[in-house]
């Protein structure tokens, strides 16, 4: 099984007075179409841990290898064009542009991919069909529900096809019902093939995923 994720005695610092050890020797594998949960209550180390993964932030030392490849050694041009082009991303609040639709909001996912606008277009229908938001592509965001607007939020984050789907709280503002349609939607993307990391405080979210860990005080355990 290949590796997509490969952290390796991870630590990130923040100085003081006092010294923050916000993350401490964490040692995790993400293995390519796996399912993960990282959980952990706030102040444990979730928003470090999650900022690392996500090349948003680089360990204070270790090493941290994304499709095999050492990115804390990289510069930052380097590291945002693995970000932009191995991970997407799908956070709590959904920041979608109101004033374009559906569809626009999906492709400009790709505008610095330097991908042809007929192509930028496929790609962006094929990602919300994939979603089960084929019907509503012209579509502003304001008439859909929490949990569609969440649904295209995973579709910008797929259409770049990533290495890694990283999901941070991704059903914080949404209700019951609609949470569990994205937990269902994750159940489908994982089935298919995609790599899931989700960091979560909800026990219920992330016992959805097929293997759990725990950061407690920075450091990781089996959850």
């Amino acid at each position: 099984m290949r590796s997509v994720v490969e952290l390796i005695d991870i630590h990130r610092s923040f100085p003081g007075p006092p010294e923050v050890l916000a993350v401490q020797g964490v040692n995790l594998t993400i293995d390519e179409g796996e399912y993960l949960s990282i959980v952990g209550p706030s102040g444990s180390g979730k928003s470090t841990l999650l900022h690392v993964l996500g090349l948003l932030d680089r360990p204070t030392s270790g090493t941290y290898l994304l499709d095999g490849v050492d990115v804390a050694r990289m510069s930052e041009g380097e590291r945002a064009g693995m970000r932009g082009g191995r991970i997407g991303f799908v956070f709590q609040a959904f920041h979608l542009l109101g004033s374009r639709s559906v569809l626009d909001n999906v492709m400009l996912a790709m505008v610095y991919q330097r991908v042809a606008r007929k192509e930028r277009r496929l790609r962006a229908v094929e990602a919300l069909e994939r979603v089960g938001l084929g019907h509503r592509i012209d579509f502003s965001p304001g008439q859909l529900s929490g949990g569609e607007r969440q649904r295209v939020a995973v579709a910008r984050a797929l259409v770049g096809r990533p290495s890694l789907l990283l999901a941070d709280e991704p059903t914080g503002n949404l209700d019951q019902a609609n949470a569990g349609s994205v937990l269902d939607l994750f159940d489908d993307l994982h089935r298919g093939g995609i790599t899931i990391a989700v960091i979560t405080h909800d026990e219920h979210v992330s016992g959805r995923a097929e293997r759990r860990v725990r950061i407690t005080d920075g450091e990781l355990d089996a959850a």
